[in-house]
């Protein structure tokens, strides 16, 4: 079977990796245009055209899937397009060049989650189980019939970026099981059913933490958000990061947003919620790197860890 594969982040390098390893005719790899990255703005290759580079592949790149992008697709003469965070939308000229058409691989058990922030929606949302459909691109949002489905259990300390890893790797498996199926005539997609939700791209100030929320709803807008948008509050009119939170529901006192250092040899750096505190793991100061929660309330400065020195976050 000849592959068209589009796809863009890291996050998609496993599947690439994964149609090569078993086999598959990867003819194209279609991915987005090299983008400025770091301080000094060095326009770099996506991930996906990186790893298709070593590979030998040829490589597509474009932003918008246009009258040139369309022309190289149908030059590539696939069977079938594999698409895995592309992120860009397939028009409905596309959508019919390959023979099989195309095959999207979603972080969501659909249609739960339709959209582009589906893992970090699922874990914000507190959902239990998550997974990975295949399922067949149409004019709608993540709207086509599914081939092929897996699940996986959501962990308390599972952040976005965990999560997606770990379904990167699982669903290349079920990616390339689809293909082998569809190229075999084994398989047929079944039209979607279920209660329908929508997972919009998250935005810096979606990880703006509520202090006044209940500590679980915190902690898991935290994990959610983390490594992207990033979780954040705000100390001294300045953004602060936030890493991980514990959970601690003996301390109930301690008002929302209230900091309190607890004095000991590595000092525990608590902060108020609507229902209790949690405990700060890490922190990113402004300016500063990423760090212990414990060495950054040591600098502060003296006497900052009696018991009943505050500061509060906004």
């Amino acid at each position: 079977m000849r592959v068209l594969f589009a796809g863009t982040p890291s996050v998609a390098v496993p599947s690439l990796d994964r149609l090569v390893a078993d086999g598959l005719d990867v003819v194209a790899v279609l991915t987005r245009e090299d983008a400025p990255q770091g301080r000094k703005r060095v326009l770099t290759p996506s991930p996906v055209a990186a790893r298709a580079g070593e590979l030998g592949l040829p490589v597509i790149k474009a932003n918008t899937i246009d009258a040139a992008a369309i022309a190289e697709i149908t030059a590539a003469d696939a069977d079938v397009a594999a698409i895995v965070a592309y992120g860009g939308l397939v028009p409905a000229p596309a959508l019919d060049i390959p023979r099989h058409g195309w095959v999207n691989l979603h972080f969501s058990l659909l249609p739960a989650w339709r959209g582009a922030a589906p893992v970090q929606h699922a874990i914000i949302h507190g959902d239990d189980v998550t997974g990975a459909v295949t399922f067949r691109l149409e004019k709608g949002l993540d709207t086509g019939p599914v081939y092929g489905t897996l699940t996986e259990d959501i962990g308390p300390d599972d952040t976005a970026g965990v999560l997606l890893e770990r379904l990167a790797d699982s669903g290349s498996v079920l990616l390339s099981q689809t293909l082998h199926g569809i190229d075999a005539g084994a398989l047929v997609p079944v039209p979607q059913s279920g209660e329908v939700s929508l997972a919009p791209k998250l935005l810096l100030e979606d990880g703006h933490i509520a202090w006044d929320q209940p500590a679980l709803a915190i902690r898991r807008r935290i994990n959610g958000t983390t490594p992207e948008p990033g979780p954040w509050t705000e100390l001294d009119g300045q953004r602060f990061k936030l890493g991980p939170v514990a959970l601690c529901p003996e301390v109930t006192d301690l008002a929302p947003g209230v900091v309190q250092v607890l004095p000991g040899r590595r000092p525990q750096v608590l902060v108020g919620t609507g229902s209790h505190a949690v405990q700060l793991i890490t922190v990113q100061p402004p300016g500063k790197k990423m760090m212990p929660a414990a060495d950054w309330a040591r600098g502060l400065g003296a006497g900052t860890t009696d018991t009943g020195k505050q500061v509060s976050f906004a």
